[in-house]
């Protein structure tokens, strides 16, 4: 039964709850691979919020959720936030828990819903190949079809985190003899299998956090695969939909952290730290790369209002360009605030260090969830509505698709 409670009376709630339970959590190091396991203490926590149905609260009771409307959610999340407790707005934020609910089977959704929402659950995408990043409707990885399971054998890469992974989303080739995007299917592939060899590759940012991975013959059963077989590029569009929503949303900070102001823009701190605030080119430099998040914290509201649960929408590529472009726009300013000081390195010179290691970093955002290309693409099809670039492969069988192999 779906909950009817005011605004008033529901902030209570959240705020009572969080003062009985919210007590912090232990700060991580960074090392390598930090990112990609979760800690004992916050999978405790992340439990509580998911038992006190809050982690999903615009989800059905049925799935943990309360019903509730967008902009009630958006009360427990400010509540949350105010006290910097995680666990809240999964139900916009988690790829995996959110592809599942819209498009997988009962049994599976069953299995590993609560799991990755409490964060017990380790996951990776495995989608990309080192011959289909940009068009992935070319993948080769196939999956083929052995009585209740498949046998999937082909190559990934770009993929984070899959060292630590339980289940990769994969998307593989289920039929050659129809044009490519309606021979592809979308499976939960189980990582730690024998079959499925993971490689690290090393970044210009020196981490490790992306890897190769070699996929031999390895088994998925029947119910890992979501919606219907032949549809998963329509299942892959949801998933990197919910993606480009949190990329275009935020990203990561610096590495270090060191040098960040915690009371007010970044650049405008560094800014008067280096005694150059009164520089109107640097100031107008400034007040551009902070219109430019104020005006994509705008639009991503608005096409997040406008997103129903396990749909996708191509205005979120806007949201994930635009997020793109203010990285490396405050990565050259903050290089042009520091001047010739930006070339130096190392914990010894914390702000040089956090605006190289950006630089860099932000190339990342350029490229994952789909490249800066594809989305100007997306963009120019699908919201202003310019004709589509031809594709001469598009309506033939993918077996007579030429490539370079």
């Amino acid at each position: 039964m779906v909950e009817t409670v005011t605004d008033e009376a529901l902030r209570d709630e959240v705020r009572a709850w969080l003062a009985d339970n919210w007590k912090g959590l232990p700060k991580r190091s960074g090392g390598e691979g930090a990112g990609w396991t979760v800690s004992a203490e916050q999978k405790a926590w992340m439990a509580k919020v998911v038992e006190a149905r809050w982690a999903v609260p615009r989800w059905s009771p049925e799935w943990s959720g309360r019903g509730l409307s967008n902009a009630q959610a958006k009360i427990i999340e400010r509540e949350f936030a105010a006290v910097g407790a995680p666990g809240t707005g999964q139900d916009r934020t988690n790829l995996w828990a959110n592809t599942l609910l819209a498009c997988g089977t009962e049994a599976l959704k069953q299995k590993l819903i609560l799991p990755l929402l409490r964060q017990e659950v380790g996951m990776c995408l495995l989608y990309s190949e080192p011959g289909a990043g940009s068009d992935l409707a070319g993948i080769r990885t196939r999956a083929d079809r052995q009585g209740d399971h498949f046998v999937v054998t082909g190559q990934k890469v770009w993929t984070s985190g899959a060292a630590t992974a339980d289940y990769g989303m994969l998307i593989a080739r289920t039929d050659w003899d129809v044009p490519k995007h309606k021979g592809i299917s979308f499976f939960f592939l189980p990582m730690k299998q024998p079959g499925v060899e993971v490689r690290p590759l090393r970044q210009i940012t020196d981490e490790r956090h992306f890897n190769e991975v070699f996929i031999t013959e390895a088994v998925v059963p029947e119910e890992n695969l979501l919606k219907n077989l032949g549809e998963g590029w329509g299942v892959l569009q949801t998933a990197l939909a919910y993606e480009r929503s949190v990329m275009g949303e935020g990203a990561r900070g610096p590495r270090s952290g060191a040098a960040e102001s915690k009371t007010e823009e970044p650049l405008i701190a560094l800014a008067r730290e280096a005694g150059r605030l009164e520089d109107p080119l640097l100031r107008q430099d400034i007040a551009q790369v902070i219109a430019y998040k104020r005006l994509n914290a705008l639009n991503t509201a608005r096409a997040k209002a406008d997103l129903a649960q396990g749909s996708s929408s191509p205005v979120m590529s806007l949201g994930k360009l635009a997020m793109s472009r203010i990285l490396h726009e405050e990565a050259r300013v903050r290089a042009a605030i520091l001047g010739a000081g930006s070339l130096l390195e190392g914990p010894d010179h914390p702000r040089a260090e956090d605006a190289n290691f950006l630089a860099l970093n932000a190339y990342f955002t350029s490229i994952g969830g789909g490249t800066d290309q594809i989305q100007r693409n997306i963009i120019g099809e699908r919201v202003l509505g310019l004709p589509k670039e031809p594709e001469v492969d598009r309506d033939i069988p993918f077996r007579d698709v030429r490539n370079g192999r």
